[in-house]
């Protein structure tokens, strides 16, 4: 079937997960292929709301420690390189003009979007002949599939980069990725004083920089939230000299856990959790035993590894129990999971991952006693301005009802969960047009398959279409047994842009067929030992290849696979088989590839070491 034009893939999302996508379809492309990435709003290309500029202030820091910032799993040094030796300086504050970053130090969040754009721009560069980037801004509002291909439609806010008229458009396209990121969740107890002036719905923006920074030093504050989003609130204010109260309310009252000053992240082999195999005897009853295991693996950690640092040792045995977590859930009704969910979600979220002292020491050395930050443990019920300008927050909980009043609150994200209450026009439009589904077992994001690819009500693919980042975070937890924010952040996002970069082109390229019965058996290691051997040679020329950021190393690595195919191809027919077409060996050997760069039970580090990446490459 002949083409007037390139293969294209449309990405919707050009924030972190949409970059990475286009950074890894360019890297793994051998033919010619359109990457076309859509943002609706410029200022978030290569940020998304976490790492934008505008709304990042220098004393925002990454949560985790530079050294796992890499975009590349395969490449763990990567970011920390980049903004030692590469990254243009100019005009840095001195808190971080003349820093040399390390692998266990901070980092500022805003940083990252410069080097998103730096590998983006690399990877256009490299790419294969024909492999060109087309970026656009606009909102994509709805998808239609039809006669083997897929129709965008896109909303342009400003006239696009070639000159057009602004208006509606359609973008024709062979795959699309959908990358959409964060969505807002609706705040009910806030609805009476959004647009207050003294109330800050988005302090990851601009103006509610220059809101929190403008405010006068003893005036008194209050933060819905005690995770990230308030302490990045609340150290703002510190850092600058605030002096006044500064409350932070949350229901859960929880607050962030601290890292070691030298952390590196690790996996612990650790055993099952013993839960009950006979059936599932209600919500109770699985958070007694859940709480007793997590009790024994806390004293088997202690006794087997007593080098690990106290602070962490939950997110070791959280890390670890994932593989069996998949089967524990299964168990649960979809209510009580959906349930558990809403109940312990901020618990999981700090049991997985803690924060970098940058961020936690001053707001938790104001937390003490009788200091300048107040944690209040509390549901909001509501918001209202008072006469003289200021707003009361009112707080029930454990403790009495109480109110808070205060010359400025600010909301932390608020980030929705449930696709079928998000204001996306997008995604309204494919729940409702049956193209896509909300996640059944947990309600969080939508449904996907074990590739990606967009699930409809009935629980098949709706088209070529697939999913990176947020929208696959039921799938994420049901799935793989990934808990609070590692369902869909940096970590799941950088799987996520290897696995379904690598799935598109399988589809596209020509090079590529469906597997057939016997290259199946050679992927999952049957036949004899010359197979497993030529096979094995084969995955680990592949990995190579795609983890190659280098045009001429792929190229080299390609020839070098093709021999190894053919090696493989003859030790299949030599074994008594019928001989493999090429296309269908190609496609299991890239499919055990991508899932190796995607080994999650290593950590980075261990996995450049497992797969051999720092080795010359095998003759031959």
């Amino acid at each position: 079937m002949g083409f007037s034009r390139p293969r294209r893939v449309v990405i919707v999302g050009a924030g972190l997960a949409g970059t990475a996508t286009a950074i890894r379809l360019m890297q793994f492309a051998r033919e010619p292929l359109q990457v076309v990435l859509i943002e609706r709003r410029p200022e978030y290309r290569a940020a998304g709301v976490a790492y934008h500029r505008a709304g990042n202030h220098w004393h925002h820091v990454f949560n985790i420690q530079a050294g796992r910032m890499s975009m590349f799993r395969e490449d763990v040094d990567d970011f920390v390189d980049w903004a030692n030796t590469e990254a243009d300086r100019t005009g840095w504050p001195p808190r971080w003009s003349g820093v040399t970053f390390t692998e266990s130090g901070p980092a500022p969040r805003r940083l990252y979007a410069d080097y998103l754009r730096t590998r983006l721009a690399d990877a256009a560069r490299e790419a294969s002949d024909g492999v060109e980037l087309l970026e656009t801004d606009g909102e994509a509002v709805d998808i239609a599939v039809g006669d083997g291909r897929v129709d965008v439609a896109v909303e342009r806010r400003s006239p696009p980069r070639s000159g057009a008229e602004p208006g509606p458009s359609t973008i024709e396209a062979d795959h699309v990725v959908l990358a959409t990121g964060l969505e807002e969740r609706e705040l009910p107890f806030a609805a009476g004083v959004a647009d207050h002036p003294c109330f800050v719905r988005h302090p990851y923006s601009e103006q509610g920089m220059k809101r929190i920074l403008g405010l006068r030093p003893d005036a008194e504050v209050a933060i819905i939230g005690t995770l990230l989003s308030a302490y990045d609130s609340a150290s703002l204010l510190l850092r600058h000299g605030h002096t006044g109260k500064i409350h932070m309310i949350s229901r859960s009252g929880l607050t962030l856990r601290t890292y070691p000053a030298d952390h590196r992240h690790h996996v612990l082999d650790l055993p099952a959790p013993r839960l009950s195999a006979d059936g599932y005897e209600g919500c109770d009853e699985l958070v007694r035993l859940l709480r007793d295991e997590w009790e024994r693996a806390r004293d088997l950690v202690a006794r087997r590894h007593p080098g690990v640092a106290p602070a962490v040792v939950s997110e070791r045995i959280a890390k670890s129990w994932e593989p069996h977590l998949p089967e524990v859930l299964a168990r649960i009704p979809s209510a009580d999971l959906r349930a558990l969910l809403d109940r312990y979600g901020s618990l999981l979220a700090t049991l997985r991952v803690s924060a970098v002292p940058a961020i936690t020491e001053l707001v938790d050395a104001a937390m003490a006693e009788g200091g300048q930050v107040v944690l209040t443990t509390g549901a909001v019920g509501g918001i209202t301005a008072t006469e003289s300008g200021t707003l009361r927050v009112a707080v029930s909980g454990p403790a009495p009802g109480r109110t808070v009043e205060a010359d400025l609150v600010i909301s932390n994200f608020g980030r929705e969960t449930d696709y079928g209450r998000v204001g996306s026009a997008l995604w309204r439009n494919l729940l409702r047009g049956g193209l896509a589904a909300r996640h059944r077992r947990t309600g969080r994001g939508v449904e996907v398959d074990g590739d990606g690819f967009l699930l409809g009500p009935a629980g098949a693919r709706t088209g070529p279409i697939t999913v990176v980042g947020c929208p696959r975070e039921g799938d994420e937890i049901t799935r793989y047994g990934r808990m609070g924010a590692f369902t869909f952040n940096l970590a799941a996002i950088k799987n996520h842009s290897v696995g379904v970069a690598a799935t598109v082109l399988r589809h596209l390229e020509s090079r590529y067929d469906e597997p057939t019965e016997t290259a199946s058996k050679a992927m999952n290691h049957g036949g004899d030992d010359a197979v497993r051997a030529a096979f094995a040679r084969a995955v680990r020329l592949d990995v190579r290849r795609m983890a190659a950021r280098r045009r001429r190393d792929r190229e080299d690595l390609a020839a070098r696979l093709a021999n190894g195919l053919d090696v493989l191809r003859d030790a299949v027919t030599a074994g008594g088989e019928a001989p493999v077409p090429d296309g269908a060996l190609r496609s299991v050997v890239n499919a055990a590839a991508a899932a190796r760069l995607n080994d999650l039970s290593v950590t980075p580090r261990d996995l450049r070491s497992l797969l051999e990446l720092d080795r010359p490459p095998e003759s031959g």
